[in-house]
């Protein structure tokens, strides 16, 4: 079979009711329901341009591509470090672990010095790696694309660490206990 055939025509994929346009309409609902996809929790590090450290709680990371390693991170365009992330050539990508959670909620507010109290080591390049993650990747900034509300920022891994920690889990607007995690 060729692609063609296994495409759907687009007339069937388009609501049949007033109510999936109001749906989508509805971008809380939306929202919503976009949560019901469980992700991991990550805190993406950069330094802005007069070298003070930078970090941003994000869930929206994928892996692209293995050769080359290619992952990706997306941040609203309202964010106030948005413009400093834009011009960051290298981030550092940590994953947090399971017990993580109160880091994970203090990226993702503003504040004037986001590191005060928060143990970290830096990369070479100066970009802070936070401790007791479960993994950390140190990314090369290749490219970004538009993505709506959102930019989405195409990084090159140029190294990388499991530390064998368990995840921090988000999903449905809450984080997972570790305990119901598979082993």
């Amino acid at each position: 079979m060729t692609a063609q055939q296994l495409s759907p025509s687009p007339s069937l994929c388009r609501p049949t009711s007033g109510a999936h346009i109001e749906a989508l309409q509805d971008s809380r609902l939306l929202r919503n329901t976009l949560g019901s996809f469980a992700t991991g929790v990550t805190v993406v590090t950069a330094l802005a341009r007069n070298g003070a450290p930078l970090g941003v709680t994000v869930n929206s990371f994928a892996s692209v591509s293995l050769d080359p390693p290619l992952v990706l991170w997306s941040q609203v365009k309202s964010a106030p470090s948005h413009g400093e992330f834009l011009e960051a050539g290298t981030v550092v990508i940590n994953v947090l672990s399971a017990h993580q959670r109160q880091l994970s909620q203090h990226f993702s507010r503003p504040s004037p010095d986001k590191f005060a109290n928060i143990e970290y080591t830096t990369a070479p390049c100066g970009t802070p790696i936070l401790d007791g993650c479960a993994a950390t990747f140190i990314c090369r900034v290749v490219d970004h694309y538009y993505g709506g509300d959102h930019t989405i920022h195409l990084c090159k891994v140029d190294s990388f660490e499991n530390h064998l920690r368990e995840p921090l889990i988000f999903c449905r607007g809450a984080y997972l206990e570790p305990d119901l995690l598979p082993t």
